[in-house]
């Protein structure tokens, strides 16, 4: 039987240039070339945070420097100070234009499949490309029943996200939801989840990672009052909302306009109110 062709997606990344002054790598702050990536090239034991770079500057930066904290204790036992990293990301947002995409992974030199030595500080890796904004949608989503080892850390090497999204995209989806062992929903490959009732943002309830673009929206909604709750949602209720968005570093929403074959309502207003949260977090300089 011949492979089933994959469409052509119309939402494919929107990328504002193809400046070859985007692409920045820095190691521990300081440039290196493919000689010195090479103990890196299938490194699996790291994890990352991404981030969009408007003008040298970030949103939600804490929220960044938490999830590196908090993943750095987890995998390795031991975290670089907020002032080290901060000292990186300068380096490389130094080296390039002043809007970019940036991806800060953090690993062990030690690496992986072995025992790791007391007291071996972690390293950093940032490198960076063009910025994005995301597709523009809507997008139709494929639900699959799917669980991510260490669910609240946005580690590296796994395969299944990029399969089960190009597995989705060959039955005629965008992309793929990700249902829990419960039938919840949690995320989808790469994004968070949002819904809405017709008067409140519905966050799913589920093991996840929570986004920094998710924590940033959350904290914005709240301070203006746009009210908000945590709740189940499942492929039986989708019938009862009124709108679903898609959010990354890319975006604060994309809408979703079909999960399987339940058409979501367009929610134009609910999209408007995510990005206009996001928009009102101050941006600092790292």
């Amino acid at each position: 039987m011949p492979a089933p062709v994959i469409p052509p997606l119309h939402n494919t990344p929107h990328t504002f240039s193809s400046d070859p002054a985007a692409f920045v790598v820095h190691r521990n702050g300081r440039a290196v070339d493919a000689a010195n990536l090479v103990d890196l090239a299938f490194a699996g034991h790291a994890h990352f945070t991404a981030m969009q770079v408007r003008n040298r500057q970030v949103r939600g930066l804490d929220l960044h420097l938490e999830r590196l904290r908090r993943a750095s204790m987890e995998l390795f036992g031991r975290a670089l100070s907020d002032e080290q990293v901060r000292a990186y990301l300068r380096a490389a947002l130094d080296a390039g234009p002043a809007h970019l995409s940036l991806t800060a992974t953090v690993y062990s030199p030690e690496g992986e499949f072995t025992l790791a030595r007391p007291g071996v500080e972690p390293e950093m890796l940032v490198r960076t490309g063009p910025p994005s904004s995301g597709p523009k949608g809507p997008l139709a989503l494929a639900t699959v029943e799917h669980e991510r080892y260490l669910p609240g850390f946005k580690h590296v090497g796994e395969v299944a996200k990029t399969h089960l999204l190009r597995r989705a995209a060959a039955q005629g989806f965008d992309d793929a939801a990700f249902l829990d062992r419960h039938g919840r929903f949690s995320e989808a490959s790469i994004w968070n989840l949002a819904f809405w009732d017709g008067s409140a943002v519905v966050w799913p309830v589920a093991d996840m990672l929570v986004g920094t673009t998710m924590g940033i929206v959350r904290r914005q909604l709240e301070s203006i009052g746009v009210p908000q709750r945590e709740e189940v949602v499942t492929p039986a209720g989708l019938s009862n909302l009124a709108g679903a968005v898609v959010m990354n570093s890319w975006t604060p929403g994309i809408a979703v306009r079909r999960i399987d074959a339940v058409d979501v309502p367009a929610a134009p207003a609910f999209v408007d109110a995510l990005h206009s949260a996001y928009h009102a977090e101050p941006p600092i300089a790292p």
